[in-house]
């Protein structure tokens, strides 16, 4: 598929703003967007990386961090930049594995609550 999308239809399909698209343009984030007519269009690697970085910056990826692995990522696929990649995205899955933890936790904990209001409610019916 070859994909060329507006500033605006680039936003709705990924979730971001114009303007946060603009910004990670800015702060290095994403390439320079090739341009027709003075107007951002995004081509389908674009939509990708963007579709990437969505879900870091969903699982809590700082900024700097997301920054350092597209700044890797521009160095190409050498030794040194998969190497320090890949130890930017074990880090980040154990600390996603974490929050998960924490937030099963939490669940259970919300789910305890609502049987507790269940049998609450259940014994005033019966009364």
């Amino acid at each position: 598929m070859n994909t060329s999308l507006s500033i605006a239809e680039a936003a709705k399909a990924t979730g971001l703003s114009p303007y946060t698209l603009r910004y990670y343009e800015q702060i290095g984030l994403i390439a320079p967007v090739e341009r027709r007519g003075g107007a951002r269009r995004y081509g389908d690697a674009d939509m990708r990386w963007l579709e990437f970085l969505v879900r870091l910056r969903a699982t809590g990826m700082s900024m700097r961090d997301m920054q350092r692995y597209a700044q890797l990522r521009r160095q190409g696929n050498t030794p040194a930049s998969l190497a320090e990649r890949q130890t930017l995205m074990e880090d980040h899955a154990q600390r996603v594995e974490a929050d998960m933890r924490v937030l099963g936790e939490t669940l259970d904990y919300i789910r305890n609550k609502i049987r507790i209001y269940e049998t609450m409610r259940a014994q005033k019916k019966r009364t």
